[in-house]
Order: structure tokens, then C-alpha cells, then sequence
């Protein structure tokens, strides 16, 4: 008997796929869409495609970057407080104009950290009743458009300062409202 189920089990893992080496719909998310960007803007750029000219970019890159970006980076080890440094890990295979999904699957056996970063998800501003928020929604907003709420004690203040600047940063939301 056991040896039937020991043989069912064998047979189950030679029958399935890879286990978990493919990416799947929505894994690595942020290190897919942000080398894929990179990748794109490397070519709008005439960029040569070696590796130290593709790690000088992605430090550049990842000076600018934000939020789970930022963070990616620092997986990575293109911040300067990174720990560690496998660069090269995208450098090189991306100098060979390997698929960035690839370099994620790769990136992921290095760190499954890396492929857990998400995006938060973004807020609808032209429907939203923002005194239903948090705060910290109302702050990531603010943070997300690089601007602070300076004396902000109470969430009114930063729902204020929100409808203050909608106008500068999100017309179509703004003129969509009707409580303003």
C-alpha cells in the first residue's frame, strides 16, 4: 500500500509542471512593469546594450524611483543602502534582450521578496468620498503626488489639502466632482 502511494506521488511530480518556476498572471508585478519600462525606455534611448552601460542606467533609474519601485531597487541592490548587490542578475541577461518576465523568474529564485511587491491599488478620486478614508490613504495620496501636508493635525486638513491640489493633479477627478 504504501508503496502504491509512494509511487502515485512520484508520478503526480513528474506529471506536473515546473513547480512554481513560471511566473504566473500578477506574480512579480512591480519588478515586471518596472524593467519593462526600463527596458523600453533603454531602446527609446539608444542605449548600448552591454551590461555596465545597462547597470549605469538602472542606477539612474532607481535614483528617481518611488514608492514599490524604490523598494524593488533595494532588492536588487541599486540603492545606495542596499545590503546586497545582484545587479548583474538584470544587467547581463537584459544586454542579451532577454524577456524581463525571464529576469523576474530569475530575480525570484535569488529573492522571493522581490516578486511579492505589489501596487497599491490607486484611488478613484472622481467617485471617492474621501472622509471615508484613512488617513494613511489620505497621506499616500498626498505622497504619491510629491507634496506634504504641512500643519495637517486632523483628517479635514488633509482632505483640504487634497481638494486644494486636485486641480494640479487630477483635473479630470476635479471637475468629475460635485462636492467641491
Amino acid at each position: 500500500m504504501r508503496a502504491a502511494h509512494g509511487l502515485c506521488a512520484a508520478l503526480a511530480l513528474l506529471l506536473l509542471p515546473a513547480g512554481g518556476r513560471a511566473l504566473r498572471d500578477g506574480d512579480c508585478e512591480v519588478c515586471v512593469t518596472f524593467l519593462g519600462r526600463f527596458y523600453q525606455s533603454l531602446k527609446d534611448n539608444d542605449v548600448e546594450f552591454t551590461p555596465s552601460s545597462i547597470e549605469k542606467e538602472l542606477l539612474k533609474s532607481c535614483k528617481e524611483a518611488k514608492g514599490k519601485e524604490n523598494r524593488l531597487c533595494y532588492y536588487v541592490g541599486a540603492t545606495s543602502d542596499a545590503a546586497t548587490k545582484i545587479i548583474n542578475e538584470v544587467s547581463k541577461p537584459m544586454s542579451h534582450h532577454i524577456p524581463v518576465e525571464k529576469i523576474c523568474e530569475k530575480l525570484k529564485k535569488k529573492d522571493s521578496q522581490i516578486c511579492e511587491l505589489k501596487y497599491d491599488k490607486q484611488i478613484d478620486l472622481s467617485t471617492t468620498d474621501l472622509r471615508k478614508l484613512r488617513v494613511k490613504e489620505l497621506r499616500r495620496i498626498l505622497d504619491d503626488w510629491g507634496e506634504v501636508c504641512k500643519g495637517c493635525a486632523e483628517k479635514s486638513d488633509f482632505i483640504r489639502r487634497i481638494h486644494e491640489l486636485m486641480p494640479k493633479y487630477a483635473p479630470r477627478a476635479a471637475g468629475a466632482r460635485t462636492d467641491l
